[in-house]
């Protein structure tokens, strides 16, 4: 049950990022009809770029999802760097599309978005894995999952106070995601860990 409980914690590492690309990428194709004409092309090749990078690491994710830890370990740091290029894309989407047409905005909601969902399903499987247990390990678990509820709370009152001061850089609202991100990543390896405990 360790590795698998290991693994766990990749998958969802991946599945949020993932789940974070699609909803980036989706907010940004519904922004670029409105780029202006001087700026489109630059701006449809920083989309495709952003399309780009995020099938590959769909399809990264895809071949090693039943690959064992270590092997998830090395890919894990392979689509780190995945993830930063996917990031320094849509910065350039955002720099060629401008500010006109909202871009920096609903690409900063679609993440917000993406990451909340994922804090939700994360504590919701952990929770209802935690049914299973003794009921002096259950405890445990429950409580670190009241944690990571805990800790969503925090982060989504966070960026949503950020996203309605308006204006903000982008990398400003991109340094609060990764934060928020971050403490996602916490608070999924704290549950992992007395997931595997508790066994």
């Amino acid at each position: 049950m360790t590795t698998q409980s290991s693994m766990h914690f990749y998958l969802d590492w991946a599945k949020e990022r993932l789940d974070e690309m699609d909803a980036t990428l989706a907010s940004l194709e519904g922004t670029a009809g409105k780029v202006r004409a001087d700026a489109r092309a630059k701006a449809d090749l920083a989309l495709t770029e952003i399309r780009n990078r995020r099938d590959d690491f769909q399809q990264i994710i895809e071949k090693q999802r039943e690959a064992g830890e270590a092997t998830w370990v090395a890919v894990k740091a392979t689509l780190e760097s995945d993830w930063k290029a996917f990031e320094a894309s849509v910065q350039k989407y955002i720099e060629a599309a401008g500010e006109q047409i909202g871009a920096r905005e609903a690409a900063f909601r679609a993440g917000v978005d993406a990451q909340m969902k994922a804090w939700q399903e994360v504590a919701g499987k952990l929770h209802n894995a935690a049914a299973g247990f003794a009921a002096d390990r259950r405890g445990e678990v429950e409580a670190i999952v009241k944690r990571m509820k805990d800790d969503a709370a925090g982060a989504e009152a966070k960026l949503d106070k950020l996203s309605r001061a308006g204006a903000q850089s982008w990398s400003a609202l991109n340094s609060a995601l990764a934060e928020t991100r971050a403490a996602f990543d916490r608070a999924n390896q704290a549950a992992q860990d007395a997931f595997k405990n508790a066994r």
